[in-house]
């Protein structure tokens, strides 16, 4: 018994260790075929040069040891027929062949629908074409693309138009997922780049040839003139075909196309070139693809495939990405199946429990080994036929940039080439690893390029107008002041300074500007200039001309052209000249003037007189006698009647300043005289506009005026005192009736239709100066580049003398108005203007002054030192030291003669030689 248990358990052991041997045989053991499948529009562009390049990838993967080694790889392919619905639907009848990778679809569209297939059957799907850049969401974790992104191509897009400066783009777009999200992108590009405009113009998915005119006569309504197309691969160009046909592929017109224009061009045959002449001048995008050995024999082979009939179609960029995709796929199921991962399936709870009558979707089943073949996919990283090829951690492609291509005379041109590191450049990317090029401004280089038209000059990208449209340009129609503008009833021309000025400036602008004038208001009363502005602003107008007053709420809803003439607010009064008055010969100075000039003669009088008493004997003689001389001397020097000569060194110092200040104060005294006796004053006690404010009169100001607004909401005016004046007839009669005769006291208007009404009205004036400081200036829409080229005009006409040219044609008909302003205080001298000269006469007659004084204190003091003397040698000299008695014997000292002094020490220094003798005697 025990040896019959032995043997059992060596039977039992022996089939353990075979069926462990059968299951490690199982899951070891490679599968024969893999399957996967490839979705996409056999008849198009792209698959026409795709399914060719996939066959061969297919066939070269099969051929190669190196990679699946004893395992075939099967690819099932199915057409989508450009529909999503066909497409979807073709993905089912793939998934049901147990494929372990989808390749494709072509169409974003489509692609949207299959990754969320893929993602319920963890089925890894890998695209070559879609390049909508919301399939890169987390949404859709099993979506991968060895294509460039849109998002990498709009930034490149972004670039270039910012590159040549254009701040106002046209996108025409297929109204699809792949259209509107790229184009989506491109916005915000643009506005990063601080992009002025940005229009879009959808086109149905399949568009029709109305489609396509309908949308570019639309876009000629619209001022910019570059266009960005973002449309699926077309053979027949028709955009630009139909662009052509309605003259839209002229000099004024910049044409940028993505990386679909390229691919389609790159489809065609050589025999099919003749087709580029619709596309001169355009510039594209095309996906950069490396140069290589790899890539120069497959497009080798790629002929020969032609010649025998594998191949309908020139190779694409797509082409070679589909080739690559194939082999990306490749890689991974090896490495899938070498790391001991089996293929296997299994059915889904929740399609079982589906009742779904003949659609057999029971029949579907989850791939086990997505995830892992996913990461295996994610970490694919080998050399291809378009470069090396590589993931990054958003599923898309590791880009290589773009080339920035321009047609010109039926040939395609590189003209440069675009990467995210180094932006624009001459050289290709790659040979730009390790070099100093940057991505600054000053390093974007591209070769030129010819634009539509032959021209090889950076086009302007817009348009202000053109003949069809030409520029509404809104123009008061004024009832008074109608030198400005006004439409002439014969002609129905429109006229007028501010015509004259907008013309004149127009011919100046670099570019042709069609325009026409439309009248604003009924011609009977001056129209509401706020409203006409706000019409440009709600674009019924494009423009405005007119004598438009620059005021700040106005500048807060469009934009300005420089001022053509300054202008602002001033006060108006009746004028007349002055009666005679017998002290006008006072007004030249101030009353500190006059108390300063009076001082100086005086003390000028007096210091000459110090000088000049002890030297000079017309400055001596009894008391009345200086006195009457010491006033008189520096009086008569204003006549030159003076009989006395200064005599002293100091003296004449001090004469030659003072008649240097006299001539000056005696010039500028005549001056100011004869002015005061020539000007002419105002009747109205109106001083100002602090007056005017403070007072009750009315006050008259010109309807349509912004003077209302300004008196009664920014001065706080009351509304009643405001009077409405329609014409230049009726602010004469205001003026004339006056405030107490139903009148007004005065009237406010801008200084333009002052002028112009005081060229007429000599009996009225200005009073003070324009207490608001404003300009005229033409109204345009926000960011109108036209407002900036006109600004620049107008400074040219005023460099020029053309606008002093057309003021004096229009606003001075009968003479330009002199200035009649009130100045109730003459304009009078003050004591500022002179205190420098004052101060100049004032120092050198006090040095002077000083001068002697110090000299007369040394002469006194030797005098002193020698009484002194004497008086210690003779006892009969008797000599006071008192204070009071010094300071009498200095002012008898200064009082003498000079000569006399001389003798008084003559005699001094004899007593002490005479003393000397008797001394020694004793």
């Amino acid at each position: 018994m025990y040896s019959t248990m032995r043997h059992l358990g060596f039977v039992s052991l022996f089939v353990l260790m075979v069926w462990v041997c059968q299951s490690c045989l199982v899951g070891c053991e490679k599968p024969a075929v893999v399957n996967i499948g490839a979705i996409f529009t056999f008849n198009s562009v792209i698959g026409r040069a795709a399914k060719p390049a996939m066959e061969a990838a297919v066939a070269d993967i099969n051929a190669n040891p190196t990679i699946l080694n004893g395992t075939r790889l099967n690819l099932f392919m199915e057409d989508a027929n450009c529909s999503v619905f066909l497409g979807s639907t073709e993905a089912f009848q793939v998934i049901e062949k147990e494929v372990v990778a989808i390749i494709g679809p072509q169409s974003s569209s489509i692609a949207h629908i299959i990754s969320a297939i893929a993602n319920g059957l963890q089925v890894p799907q890998v695209s070559y074409a879609a390049t909508d850049p919301t399939l890169s969401a987390l949404q859709f974790p099993f979506f991968l693309r060895t294509v460039q992104s849109d998002s990498n191509q709009m930034i490149a897009m972004a670039d270039l138009i910012d590159f040549y400066g254009w701040k106002e783009v046209i996108a025409i777009y297929v109204d699809d997922d792949y259209g509107r999200n790229g184009i989506s992108v491109l916005n915000n590009e643009l506005d990063r780049r601080m992009a002025k405009a940005f229009y879009k113009l959808p086109l149905p998915a399949h568009f029709a040839q109305s489609d396509i005119i309908s949308l570019l006569n639309n876009s000629k309504l619209l001022g910019p003139r570059v266009f960005v197309v973002h449309v699926n691969p077309d053979p027949q160009l028709r955009i630009f075909a139909f662009a052509e046909k309605l003259q839209m592929m002229t000099s004024d017109y910049v044409w940028l196309a993505t990386d679909w224009l390229s691919a389609t061009i790159d489809s065609f045959s050589p025999m099919n070139r003749t087709a580029l002449h619709s596309l001169q001048g355009v510039v594209g995008l095309r996906q950069h693809i490396p140069e290589s050995n790899q890539k120069k024999d497959f497009m080798s082979r790629w002929r020969k495939m032609q010649q025998k009939g594998l191949a309908t179609s020139q190779l694409n960029s797509y082409g070679l990405c589909a080739y690559d995709t194939v082999w990306t796929v490749a890689h991974s199921i090896d490495k899938f199946i070498n790391d001991g991962n089996n293929l296997t399936f299994s059915s889904s709870d929740k399609l079982n429990d589906i009742k779904t009558g003949e659609m057999h979707l029971e029949k579907l089943k989850v791939f086990d080994g997505g995830d892992i073949l996913l990461k295996e996919l994610l970490q694919t990283n080998f050399s291809g036929l378009t470069g090396q090829v590589h993931f990054s951690s958003d599923r898309n492609i590791v880009t290589s940039g773009y080339d920035v291509i321009n047609i010109d005379n039926m040939a395609v041109h590189t003209v440069g080439y675009w990467s995210g590191t180094f932006g624009f450049s001459v050289s290709p990317p790659e040979t730009l690893q390790g070099t100093q090029h940057g991505n600054s401004e000053i390093d974007q280089e591209l070769h030129s390029v010819t634009w539509p038209g032959g021209k090889i000059e950076r086009p302007r990208g817009w348009v202000i107008a053109d003949d069809e449209r030409p520029l509404r340009i809104g123009v008061p129609y004024r009832a008074s002041f109608v030198d400005f503008v006004t439409e002439l009833h014969d002609s129905h021309q429109i006229v007028g300074y501010c015509i004259d000025v907008f013309t004149e400036a127009l011919k100046l602008v670099p570019y042709y500007v069609p325009y026409k004038f439309e009248l604003f208001g009924n011609g009977r009363s001056n129209p509401n200039y706020g409203q006409l502005v706000k019409m440009v602003a709600d674009n019924v107008f494009d423009a405005a001309v007119g004598d438009i007053a620059i005021v700040k709420n106005r500048t807060e809803i469009v934009d300005f052209s420089q001022p053509y003439i300054t202008t602002g607010l001033v006060i108006v009064a009746p004028i007349r000249n002055p009666k005679s008055s017998a002290w006008v010969f006072l007004k030249p100075f101030t009353v500190d003037m006059w108390c300063m000039t009076a001082a100086a003669f005086v003390i000028i009088g007096i210091v000459i007189w110090i000088l000049e008493h002890r030297v000079n004997d017309d400055f001596r003689g009894p008391p009345r006698r200086q006195i009457v001389t010491m006033f008189m001397f520096s009086f008569s020097t204003l006549f030159k009647t003076n009989q006395e000569e200064t005599v002293s060194t100091l003296g004449r110092v001090v004469m030659v300043v003072w008649l240097f200040l006299l001539m000056v104060i005696t010039s500028s005294y005549t001056a100011n005289l004869t002015s005061i006796l020539t000007v002419q004053q105002l009747l109205s006690p109106i001083t100002g506009i602090d007056s005017l404010i403070a007072n009750t009169w009315p006050i008259g100001y010109q309807v349509g005026s912004f003077a209302y607004g300004y008196l009664s909401e920014n001065l706080n005016i009351h509304q009643s005192r405001l009077v409405e004046l329609h014409s230049p007839e009726e602010y004469e009669s205001a003026l004339r009736l006056g405030p107490d005769n139903g009148g007004v006291a005065a009237i406010v208007d801008e200084l333009p239709y002052v002028e112009l009404f005081l060229s007429k009205h000599t009996d009225f004036g200005i009073i003070g100066q324009p207490f608001t400081k404003r300009g005229w200036g033409f109204a345009f829409q926000r960011d109108s580049v036209l407002a900036v080229d006109m600004s620049t005009a107008i400074l040219r006409l005023s460099e020029n003398g053309m606008l002093q040219e057309i003021h004096k044609k229009w606003l001075c008909k009968m003479g330009c108005p002199g200035e009649r302003r009130k100045n109730y205080e003459p304009n009078q001298l003050h004591l500022t203007s002179f205190w420098g000269l004052y101060l100049l006469c004032g120092c050198i007659t006090l040095a002077a002054l000083l001068i002697f004084l110090l000299r007369m204190v040394r002469q006194f003091v030797r005098y002193r030192r020698r009484q002194m003397k004497l008086c210690s040698l003779s006892p009969a000299v008797q000599s006071t030291t008192r204070c009071s008695q010094v300071i009498y014997n200095f002012f008898n000292f200064i009082d003498e003669k000079e000569e006399a002094i001389k003798k008084m020490f003559m005699q001094c220094e004899i007593n002490r030689v005479s003393e000397t003798p008797m001394s020694s005697t004793t």
